[in-house]
């Protein structure tokens, strides 16, 4: 591949705008020069061998850049990123620019042969990888120091001299994709691979994983409908479904993960290679040698680290949890004062009051939630993480505790102290029913408000021009600048997960849990299609083979479900009744069905 660099010329006339590059303003004319040098240098001096055209106005330039690449180039990057395509004989094969002609619809003037998001991958990565050589600071920024092997994109990002990355929509593929995602109201399956190759497979993962969780939902939806049916007031009957809800909690994850690897073998990410990661770009420590690759980069001690996470967020998550453990409490006050209330009255209004303390508690659970969800993101920062996977790790775990505590303690509290079954339906009844209302609220109407108020600022912009014409690529960038960032899917399947819990833990008493959440999760297909097609930034593509540590949090919550539906159907009286002389051969029977 070394000679095929040679080759590359930093000019094509025919110029594709992939990915934008928004600058600050006022940014020095020295720097501009220096990094635009950089991004079209060869890759023999340091460069990345790209193509960059400035964004210019009516009002002239306006620190804009629009970035490209030569098909070649493109290629090339393909090879180094270690991109997997399908070969003439039907296997998948990492990509190289020496055998390309091995590889299917390859051609030398096939421009499409990699999608659009995976050349503003490859662009980002050549970007990303854009590393300081002799430079000891940004030229016109004297306190934005550089070392060698400095990424200059990450530094030029925590000097506030670059505002921001981000790759291009294609409008009409994007006018394609909506019309067969959610144009229309239909029943069947998402267009994942259209998905897949437009957002990548981060993204198409997650929509599929909601998808397939829809579909397994359904088996427990309509099981529960006629259970709620025909046996509504009877709680001892809960033994059948609390069978079947084991059964099912732990078969759907394990067809899941075959599901995954399918469609990640098909899309080429199952055997991508993991490429070593760099450091992250809010890591921070004393300039030191790596002892792995030999780069000079910041060096910070682990002791330092696991001092902070031990003397400092486990004390303060451990508070967290106390916290809601006493806003637990108040609940249950709040619910004798209810129930005392409609004893003493008696009255219709009176057993409406009922559900008040849940209704209120559900939404102090959503606040709760949201507050601490912040808390630990700037723990997990403060905490000096070497590596994002590190750093998405921790965080996930410290709001994942929180979450699982907050939302079902009250419920286990009901179920295994107080013994109440009527009170345990109405609560997770009413917890979930809140809990989905808000989110809805969130993810579908909010999203919907955003869209019609970008759409009115764009006929606006577009009478100012007085013309038919489509949007120009001046008016496509500066709108698109301006729509919000997509975060990635960690609130999407934080929702999903929690949702898993109250269908996968108690549902069993509440047989319409599973209902709801089908009804939700179709909301939520649509919702979800309209924010990233209409609300937010194109996001960059990001392969993966999995849903990562996701997929440990739903097996972990499955073991708990499978232990408490056991224990559920320890107490039953039918299977109580079995064993009416010795508690102790129950006990080690519901220990061995676990």
């Amino acid at each position: 591949m070394a000679k095929s660099w040679s080759f590359l010329d930093a000019f094509e006339s025919n110029f594709r705008p992939l990915v934008v590059i928004e600058l600050a303003k006022g940014t020095k004319e020295e720097t501009i020069e220096w990094f635009t040098k950089r991004i079209v240098d060869k890759k023999a001096h340091g460069g990345a061998q790209l193509l960059v055209k400035p964004l210019v106005t009516e009002n002239g330039a306006e620190n804009i850049y629009l970035v490209g690449a030569s098909h070649l180039r493109l290629l090339l990057g393909a090879e180094t990123v270690g991109l997997v395509k399908e070969c003439n004989d039907n296997s998948m094969r990492a990509f190289t620019y020496s055998s390309r002609k091995t590889f299917k619809n390859f051609a030398d003037d096939n421009h499409n042969f990699l999608t659009m998001s995976e050349c503003q991958y490859i662009i980002k990565h050549e970007l990303e990888n854009l590393r300081a050589k002799d430079e000891k600071m940004i030229p016109g920024y004297p306190q934005a120091k550089l070392y060698p092997g400095k990424s200059i994109v990450r530094r030029l990002l925590t000097s506030g001299i670059l505002v921001q990355i981000f790759p291009l929509h294609d409008r009409e593929e994007l006018k394609k994709l909506r019309h067969t995602w959610y144009g229309r109201v239909r029943v069947g399956y998402q267009p994942l691979d259209e998905i897949r190759c437009y957002f990548g497979e981060t993204i198409a993962l997650y929509f599929g994983f909601l998808e397939y969780f829809t579909f397994a939902l359904i088996p427990m939806a309509v099981i529960g409908i006629p259970y709620y049916v025909f046996a509504w007031e009877d709680y001892d009957k809960y033994v059948m479904f609390a069978t079947f809800n084991l059964l099912w909690s732990t078969v759907i994850l394990e067809v899941w993960k075959r599901i995954c690897a399918i469609m990640t073998y098909r899309w080429g990410t199952l055997l991508m290679k993991r490429q070593f990661e760099e450091p992250r770009p809010g890591f921070h420590g004393v300039l030191g040698i790596n002892p792995v690759t030999g780069r000079e980069e910041p060096v910070y001690s682990s002791i330092k680290r696991q001092m902070r996470i031990y003397l400092v967020s486990l004390p303060f998550v451990c508070l967290c949890l106390y916290f809601s453990l006493y806003v637990m409490m108040i609940y249950f006050d709040l619910e004798q004062w209810a129930l005392d209330y409609h004893e003493e009255k008696g009255s219709n209004l009176s057993s409406l009051v009922l559900f008040v303390p849940s209704i209120i508690y559900a939404v102090v659970i959503e606040i709760m939630n949201r507050i601490y969800r912040c808390a630990a993101e700037f723990l997990t920062s403060w905490e000096n993480h070497r590596l994002e996977s590190s750093y998405q790790n921790h965080l996930i775990l410290k709001v994942l505790v929180f979450n699982f505590l907050n939302c079902f303690a009250s419920l286990f509290y009901i179920a295994f102290v107080l013994f109440d079954m009527k009170l345990l339906r109405q609560s997770l009844a009413t917890l979930l029913i809140t809990s989905q209302i808000l989110n809805q609220f969130a993810e579908s109407l909010l999203p919907y408000w955003l869209q019609r108020r970008h759409k009115k600022r764009m006929k606006k912009q577009m009478s100012s021009l007085k013309t038919d014409m489509d949007l120009s690529l001046v008016e496509q960038v500066n709108l698109e600048k301006e729509m919000g960032t997509y975060f990635g899917t960690f609130d999407d399947y934080l929702e999903l997960f929690l949702q898993f819990g109250y269908v996968s833990l108690f549902s069993s008493v509440y047989p319409l849990a599973a209902v709801f959440a089908v009804l939700n999760n179709i909301t939520e297909i649509y919702s979800d299609a309209l924010k990233m097609c209409g609300v937010y930034k194109r996001p960059f593509a990001e392969p993966t083979a999995n849903i990562g540590v996701w997929q440990l949090a739903f097996e972990t919550m499955s073991v708990i479900s499978v232990v408490t539906n056991c224990i559920l159907i320890g107490m039953s009286p039918q299977v109580n009744a079995l064993f009416p002389d010795s508690k102790t051969d129950l006990i080690l029977t519901v220990a061995f069905v676990e």
